[in-house]
């Protein structure tokens, strides 16, 4: 059964998207089967891959609104092992048309059951705020993988995020737990990023990644050709730190499978 990550933060430009995007790539060159969804109303995950999310037809709004089925949704082959539900503006849309549904919170993970022994991974991109397209994400994730940017605010949104995700593990989901901590946007020419990242590694019981995302203008620039890192310049900076989250990740996972707790430390 493949594991459902909800990459989220509700602090925006922390390199959520970035980070769903390209560790799906990375992922995918360790013979990972992948399904990423994207859950914010920006599109901007679809964008990242070459999609042009004004002309997508069946989107995650059309299945979050029972207008298609995850089938139908779904986008295969984006690249060998990767596909994608892509979104749109439309999306935003939902926020109102869901909330007289029966079980709205549920809507995702009922979906996505259908179709998540197919996968290893199913990776999903959230809105940068708490909604109800936030809580369908949470509500079907078995973890969370939080991207934090390296700023003095960094724990200041960690604490909002951990306290969301209490509510809807109490409310919703009761078996979802943060899986860990990413940095990104780490600028080894500055104390301010090293600061950051031992503090939060001082304060925090959640498990830490190793890796660090590094500034990188070709990562900055791979969105815009639509490509993923690994793609875009497969021998930058950023593209081997996120080969390197990948292979973390998936040593992390069997860890987890073998019932080791780990608290990453210095």
């Amino acid at each position: 059964m493949g594991n459902i990550i909800a990459v989220c933060n509700q602090k925006g430009g922390v390199g959520k998207t970035t980070t769903a995007i390209n560790l799906s790539a990375a992922l995918t060159e360790y013979d990972k089967k992948i399904l990423l969804v994207d859950t914010d109303p920006q599109g901007n995950a679809t964008s990242g891959f070459g999609i042009d999310k004004n002309d997508a037809e069946n989107t995650t709004y059309e299945l979050l609104t029972h207008e298609c089925g995850i089938r139908e949704a779904i986008r295969r082959d984006i690249l060998p092992g990767l596909d994608i539900i892509p979104a749109n503006v439309n999306l935003a849309g939902a926020e109102i048309e869901l909330l007289n549904m029966e079980d709205k919170e549920h809507i995702l993970k009922k979906a996505l059951d259908y179709v998540r022994d197919e996968y290893d991974y199913v990776i999903m991109d959230c809105p940068p705020s708490l909604s109800l397209l936030t809580v369908n994400a949470l509500a079907a994730a078995d973890r969370v993988l939080v991207p934090i940017q390296c700023e003095y605010y960094a724990l200041e949104g960690l604490s909002q995020l951990i306290y969301t995700i209490n509510l809807v593990k109490g409310s919703f989901n009761p078996d979802l737990e943060i899986e860990g901590i990413v940095f990104t946007m780490y600028d080894a020419r500055t104390n301010l990023s090293a600061d950051v990242v031992a503090n939060v590694r001082e304060h925090v019981e959640q498990f830490v990644f190793q890796t660090v995302i590094p500034r990188n203008i070709r990562l900055a620039e791979a969105p815009s050709y639509g490509l993923p890192i690994t793609k875009y310049d497969t021998s930058s900076t950023g593209a081997i730190a996120y080969r390197s989250l990948a292979r973390e990740k998936i040593a992390h996972d069997a860890s987890l499978a073998n019932g080791e707790t780990e608290r990453t430390t210095e």
